[in-house]
C-alpha cells in the first residue's frame, strides 16, 4: 500500500483546465445539480415522461433538470454536454439509430474484407505477407488513438468523426483501385486508421449519450448489427470474388459509407448551433493572431507529445514486421536502430508528459488507477491471444476442411453472431445489478478452456462441428472481455476523461493485435514452409514457394491427393503451435481480474442532458 501511495504521488500532474478532476466521478447521492433558470431550454421538458431517458444529474428519479455544461471542461467535452442538454429525445433516438446503421455498414464491409483479403494478397503472390499488412496497419492505428482523443476533447466530437470518415473512405477507394501490393498496404493502413478511428469516435459519442449504468446496453445495441452481417457478408464476399470482382467488394462501400456517416455529423453540428443560440457554448473571442492561434493549439493538442508517441510507437513496432526480410534478420543494423530509437522516443514521451508537457495527453492520476491498468491489461492480453491464431483461420478452413469462402466466413464470424445476442443480455445484467466484475469470473476460464480445446481440434481429419463449438465458447468469453473492459475503464473516470481512457484502451488493444500478429507471423514463417518441405511429395517440392505464398494454388490440388494431404498436415502443425502460444498468454487475464475494481455503475453520475 505504501508503494502504491508513492506511485500515486508521483503521477500528480493534471491537464490544463482540469483542476476539478482530482475526484474521478460523482455519485448520484453526492452530486450537486446546478439548475439553470433559462426558458430557452424548456423544450426538454417533454423528456420527463420517459424514465429511461433523462439526465444523470438528477436524483435518480428520471426527472430532467436543466443544467450547465461542466465548468473548466475541455472545449470538446463542454460542447458535447451543451449538445446533450439541447437536443430532444427524438434526436437522441435518431443518433443511436444512425450509429446502429454505421455499425451495420462497418460490420458488412469488414466481413467482406476479411474473407477477400487472402485472395487479394494471393493475387499479388504474397499470401504469407498477410501478417505484415496486419502489423503495419495495427502499428499505425495504435499511434492515432491518443492524438485523436485530443482532437475530440480540444476541437470537438464532430470534427474527429469527420476526419476518420475521410480516412476510411480514402482507404476503400485506394483498395478498390490498387494494382500492386505496396499500394494495397498503404490503402489498408488508411482503411484501418479510418475505420478504427471512426469506431472509436462513435464509442465516445455513445458514452456521451448514455448513463453509465446503461453504457453496456448502449454498446451492445450499437454493435448488434454484427450478428446480421456475419453470414450475409460471408456470402456477399463469395459473390463479389466469383461473379463481380474483389475490387467492387471495397469500391461499393467507398460510396455507401460516407452517405451513411453524414447524418451523424450533421446532427451533432446542428444541435451545436442550437446550443450556441441558447447560450450554452463557450464563445472564443480570443483576439489571437494567426501565429498565436497556431501556437495555442500546438500547446493544447500537445503537438510534441503526439509526435513522440506516434513516431516512437510506429518506429518501435515496425521492426517486428520487417525483421524476417532484413539481410541479417534481427541482427541487421537498421532493425536494431529502429528498436532503440522507438524505445527511446517512447521513454522521452513518458518523461515529457510527466514533467514538461503544459497540457499532458492523459491525466496521470487515472493512469495509476488499478481499474484502468486492469482493463488495459485485459484488452492487450485478449488481443495478443486471439491474433496469435486468427489471421490464417479462414485459409485453414478452406485448405484443411475444404469449405467454401462463404462457409469459412460463417465459421470465422461465429463471434459476431454470439456476441450480438449475448452482449444485450450482459448489458441488461449490468444495468440490473450495477456490477460487472462477476462476469469475468465466468468469461476468463471459459475462454482459456475453449482455446485449449481448439489446439486438439485444429488439425486435419477433425469434424468442422467441433471447431464451431470452440468458436462459440471463445465468442462468449471474448465478447464479455470487450464490453466489461469498456464499462470498467469508463467507470473509473469522469466525463472529462472519457475520450482519453477509451483511447488508451484502444491503444492497448491495437498494440495487442500487432503483437499477436507478430507472434503468429513468426510461428507461421518458421513452421508452415518447413512443414511443407518435409511433408510434400517429391513431385510437388519444386512448387513449394508457390504453394506457400498462394492460397489459390493450395486449393487447386484435389482433396485427398498426396499434395493436398501434405498441405493439410502442414497447416495443422502450424496452427496448433499458434493456438498453444495464444492459450498460454491468456493466463495473464487472471491478473486483470485482480486489478479491476467492482464499481457500482448504478451510483455513478457521469454525463448530462437528454441521455439513454
Amino acid at each position: 500500500m505504501a508503494l502504491n501511495s508513492k506511485f500515486r504521488s508521483v503521477f500528480r500532474r493534471q491537464a490544463t483546465d482540469d483542476a476539478q478532476d482530482s475526484v474521478a466521478v460523482d455519485t448520484l447521492d453526492e452530486k450537486t445539480v446546478r439548475i439553470r433558470e433559462d426558458p430557452a431550454i424548456e423544450g426538454n421538458e417533454k423528456n420527463k415522461e420517459d424514465p429511461a431517458i433523462g439526465t444523470t444529474g438528477t436524483d435518480g428519479s428520471g426527472d430532467l433538470q436543466d443544467e450547465l455544461p461542466t465548468e473548466n471542461a475541455q472545449r470538446g467535452v463542454h460542447d458535447v454536454e451543451a449538445v446533450t442538454l439541447t437536443w430532444t429525445k427524438t434526436t437522441l433516438v435518431a443518433v443511436f439509430l444512425n450509429i446502429w446503421l454505421l455499425y451495420f455498414v462497418n460490420a458488412f464491409q469488414s466481413s467482406i474484407l476479411s474473407n477477400l483479403l487472402p485472395y487479394v494478397t494471393s493475387e499479388f503472390e504474397s499470401h504469407s505477407l498477410l501478417n505484415v499488412i496486419y502489423i503495419v496497419a495495427s502499428a499505425m492505428s495504435a499511434a492515432v488513438y491518443i492524438p485523436l482523443s485530443k482532437v475530440m476533447d480540444v476541437w470537438g466530437r464532430a470534427q474527429g468523426f469527420l476526419i476518420m470518415t475521410t480516412f476510411a473512405t480514402l482507404g476503400l477507394i485506394l483498395m478498390a483501385t490498387c494494382h500492386n501490393l505496396p499500394t494495397f498496404c498503404a490503402a489498408y493502413v488508411f482503411y484501418s486508421i479510418g475505420f478504427g478511428g471512426m469506431t472509436y469516435c462513435v464509442d465516445v459519442i455513445t458514452a456521451d449519450a448514455s448513463q453509465l449504468k446503461n453504457r453496456g446496453l448502449a454498446y451492445a445495441f450499437t454493435s448488434s448489427p454484427y450478428m446480421i452481417t456475419a453470414f450475409a457478408g460471408a456470402k456477399a464476399s463469395e459473390d463479389f470474388y466469383y461473379k463481380i470482382s474483389w475490387r467492387w467488394g471495397f469500391g461499393c462501400f467507398a460510396i455507401i459509407f460516407p452517405i451513411v456517416a453524414a447524418p451523424l455529423y450533421v446532427m451533432l453540428k446542428v444541435n451545436l448551433k442550437k446550443a450556441e443560440k441558447r447560450g450554452l457554448l463557450i464563445t472564443d473571442n480570443s483576439g489571437r493572431t494567426l501565429l498565436q492561434s497556431v501556437w495555442y493549439y500546438a500547446i493544447e493538442f500537445d503537438a510534441l507529445g503526439v509526435l513522440l508517441f506516434s513516431g516512437g510507437l510506429t518506429v518501435f513496432l515496425l521492426p517486428f514486421t520487417i525483421a524476417d526480410n532484413a539481410p541479417n534478420g534481427w541482427a541487421s543494423g537498421y532493425i536494431i536502430a529502429m528498436l532503440v530509437v522507438g524505445f527511446l522516443a517512447l521513454v522521452a514521451f513518458g518523461l515529457f508528459e510527466l514533467y514538461l508537457a503544459p497540457t499532458p495527453m492523459l491525466n496521470f492520476t487515472f493512469l495509476s488507477d488499478r481499474t484502468v491498468i486492469g482493463a488495459c491489461l485485459l484488452s492487450i492480453t485478449y488481443q495478443i491471444s486471439y491474433y496469435c491464431w486468427a489471421n490464417f483461420f479462414t485459409s485453414f478452413l478452406q485448405a484443411v476442411n475444404n469449405v467454401t469462402i462463404a462457409q469459412a466466413g460463417y465459421i470465422s464470424n461465429t463471434f459476431d453472431v454470439v456476441s450480438g445476442v449475448l452482449l444485450l443480455l450482459v448489458g441488461y445484467l449490468i444495468r440490473r445489478t450495477g456490477h460487472y466484475k462477476w462476469l469475468l469470473y465466468i468469461a476468463v476460464p471459459l475462454y482459456i478452456f475453449a482455446q485449449g480445446l481448439m489446439i486438439y481440434f485444429r488439425r486435419p481429419n477433425q469434424p468442422v462441428g467441433y471447431l464451431v463449438m470452440c468458436q462459440v465458447f471463445i465468442s462468449i468469453g471474448g465478447s464479455i472481455f470487450i464490453l466489461i473492459g469498456q464499462v470498467a475503464i469508463l467507470a473509473a473516470v469522469d466525463h472529462q476523461h472519457v475520450a482519453a481512457v477509451l483511447a488508451l484502451l484502444n491503444v492497448a488493444g491495437t498494440i495487442g493485435n500487432a503483437m499477436g500478429s507478430t507472434i503468429s507471423g513468426a510461428i507461421w514463417t518458421n513452421t508452415f514452409e518447413k512443414a511443407l518441405e518435409r511433408n510434400l511429395p517429391a513431385s510437388a517440392l519444386p512448387d513449394v514457394a508457390t504453394i506457400y505464398e498462394d492460397l489459390v494454388t493450395q486449393l487447386s490440388y484435389e482433396v485427398g491427393s498426396p499434395t493436398r494431404l501434405a498441405i493439410q498436415e502442414s497447416y495443422g502443425y502450424a496452427q496448433t503451435r499458434m493456438l498453444a502460444a495464444g492459450t498460454g498468454i491468456m493466463s495473464l487475464a487472471f491478473i486483470s481480474i485482480l486489478l479491476i475494481r467492482n464499481i457500482n455503475v448504478a451510483k455513478v453520475a457521469q454525463v448530462k442532458g437528454t441521455v439513454f
